[in-house]
């Protein structure tokens, strides 16, 4: 036969109950008594407080009969009787002995750590601010805590605290809040703090608080196949309005229906919670959806979460049983549970896989861009050292090269065919221009793409590869310029070779007429003529001499054109 995994059960004999469930229910037993002496009282038969709604007095002798006896007789119910328990749980806890099952349902009071409550509240937690500033928000507005901010504020504080030192790797949610005040409406401190531990480590809470969030994905992706399956017209429509099932879902299981439901059915729910598990959350979720379908399906994603925030709960709570009576008859496969919860895994595995590829490759990545980075760094301060000497030596270029005046075919094919690799090295001018700039786009085009996600070593990387494409183009300028100067030496060049053929005719010329005047001077020694001949060699011979002067002085200044146009050629070959 089926049993609940519940604590360890008592017999129906007071004699037969460990010494902790003897003490519990001779507890339970005499704050009945007081509580039937006071019909005001705030307080549930544990000694703690209970909602206005519930201030109607059972005894236990009214109860014998079911919760009562359930009580008396855990062992026997737990173990024999699962199903009719199970029932009875799903029609609700009498609010009688509704702490006491829950502590028996959870076996809190089998821990000892509400032995080291107190020292755990000694400890200083990294959470007290948040708890404080949660506390403060929701405790005077939130309907569940309406009246009970006062009484609730310190030891909600403290067991919200002293977890969150037990336990710090979860440490504290916000999602807590509720359940923890949930307990504190209907037992101690203590007991209280005990069941919330229970319910932390036994019933999923823990790993759904998680800072990953792993376990609450996972229950929204099976609620969400179940949504599909079930009600396949809404899930279509939440599709189509791109609405999330996490938009209403999240707080159904980080909080178990307790921030949005009213009291009464947060209570049937919360029930049943503790005998079932996480199960019912998937059911009533279900529930609620496919008892306001109709309404749904009229709305669109803003309009749907406001009426699953507001309207829906009030519906539910005006006729639990409806709600529960329809959850159990949602198709609830557990087998088909197992399966999405292996599909969820599945891609959460197939996502981390992913996840680290992209961390390896973007650690090479990063690895193969700093290489690069060092490598354009030093080809980058080459360029800055050739540029520095192309531009000393094109300076000293412009300051020596003049433009002269003559030119001849030979000059003109020269510059033909300095041009023409001036015009070679225009294009590959433009190339390095055009480069930059499908640089520069590609670049703004990734930051664009990227956001704030990019890394500072790329960005770096970019910066450096920009420099160096400005480099380049002030070196392919800076190379047109000075082709341009060779261009210009080589012109002078031939000039000059050009200058020195006419100095060198000019001297054959002064030669020839050096020698033609030694003749006639041999001749006017030698000759008695008359005296008008000896005039007339007069005259040449002073246009001889006249002629070898204006020789000598263009010789003069041809050695001095040759002079200048070798120390420019000096100058350019620097």
């Amino acid at each position: 036969m089926d049993t609940l995994s519940v604590p360890t059960p008592v017999s129906s004999h007071m004699s037969q109950l460990s010494p902790d469930e003897q003490k519990l229910l001779a507890k339970l037993e005499e704050q009945n008594r007081l509580l039937e002496t006071d019909s005001k009282s705030l307080y549930s038969v544990s000694g703690v407080l209970r909602s206005p709604s519930s201030l109607r007095i059972f005894s236990f002798e009214e109860d014998s009969s079911e919760w009562g006896s359930v009580v008396e007789n855990w062992e026997k119910w737990s173990k024999k009787k699962v199903k009719q328990l199970k029932e009875m749980i799903r029609k609700g806890i009498h609010p009688h002995f509704r702490p006491t099952v829950w502590q028996m349902l959870c076996n809190s009071h089998s821990l000892s750590v509400q032995e080291q409550y107190t020292e755990l509240l000694q400890n200083t937690s990294p959470s007290e601010k948040l708890i404080q500033r949660d506390l403060s928000k929701l405790l005077p507005h939130h309907p569940l805590f309406q009246g009970l901010q006062d009484r609730l504020q310190q030891p909600l504080y403290n067991i919200l605290k002293a977890y969150s030192v037990l336990d710090r790797d979860v440490g504290y949610h916000q999602g807590s809040v509720f359940i923890a005040g949930l307990l504190l409406m209907q037992m101690p401190e203590e007991q209280a703090f005990g069941v919330f531990v229970r319910l932390m480590q036994d019933f999923r809470l823990r790993e759904i608080y998680r800072t990953h969030m792993v376990e609450l994905g996972c229950c929204t992706f099976q609620l969400e196949g179940l949504i599909q399956e079930q009600l396949p017209d809404l899930y279509s429509h939440f599709r189509t309005q791109a609405f999330k099932t996490s938009t209403f879902s999240s707080s159904w299981f980080l909080t178990l229906f307790l921030s949005c439901l009213p009291l009464t059915a947060a209570n049937r729910v919360f029930d049943i919670f503790m005998c079932e598990g996480l199960d019912i959350v998937f059911r009533v979720g279900l529930a609620i959806l496919q008892l306001t379908e109709t309404e749904l399906m009229k709305l669109d994603a803003e309009g749907m979460t406001q009426f699953l925030e507001k309207t829906a709960p009030q519906l539910m709570n005006s006729n639990p049983e409806q709600m529960i009576a329809t959850a159990y008859q949602i198709k609830y496969d557990s087998k088909r549970m197992k399966k999405l919860e292996k599909e969820y895994t599945a891609m959460k595995v197939k996502e981390m896989e992913e996840q680290e590829e992209i961390k390896r490759q973007d650690e090479e990545a990063v690895w193969r861009l700093g290489q690069e980075a060092v490598q354009i760094r030093l080809k980058e301060a080459e360029l800055q050292r050739v540029l520095k000497q192309m531009e000393i030596k094109m300076l000293l270029m412009e300051k020596s090269i003049s433009v002269p005046e003559d030119s001849s075919v030979d000059l003109h094919e020269q510059l033909v065919s300095g041009k023409l690799r001036e015009a070679d090295t225009l294009i590959e001018l433009q190339e390095v221009r055009n480069h930059l700039k499908d640089m520069e786009e590609k670049w703004q085009s990734q930051q664009k793409s990227r956001g704030s996600s990019g890394s500072d070593l790329q960005g770096e990387l970019m910066s450096v590869r920009f420099r160096e494409a400005h480099a380049q183009l002030q070196l392919t300028q800076n190379r047109r310029r000075l082709l341009q100067l060779q261009t210009q030496d080589q012109i002078n060049s031939l000039q000059m070779k050009r200058i020195t053929e006419r100095m060198h005719s000019q001297r054959e010329r002064l030669q020839e007429l050096t020698m033609q005047n030694q003749r006639q001077r041999s001749l006017l020694g030698k000759t008695t003529e008359e005296e008008p001949r000896k005039q007339d060699c007069d005259e040449e011979q002073d246009d001889g001499a006249s002629t070898a002067r204006r020789l000598q002085d263009q010789i003069a200044e041809l050695q001095a054109q040759i002079q200048t146009l070798s120390r420019q050629k000096r100058s350019t070959r620097l």
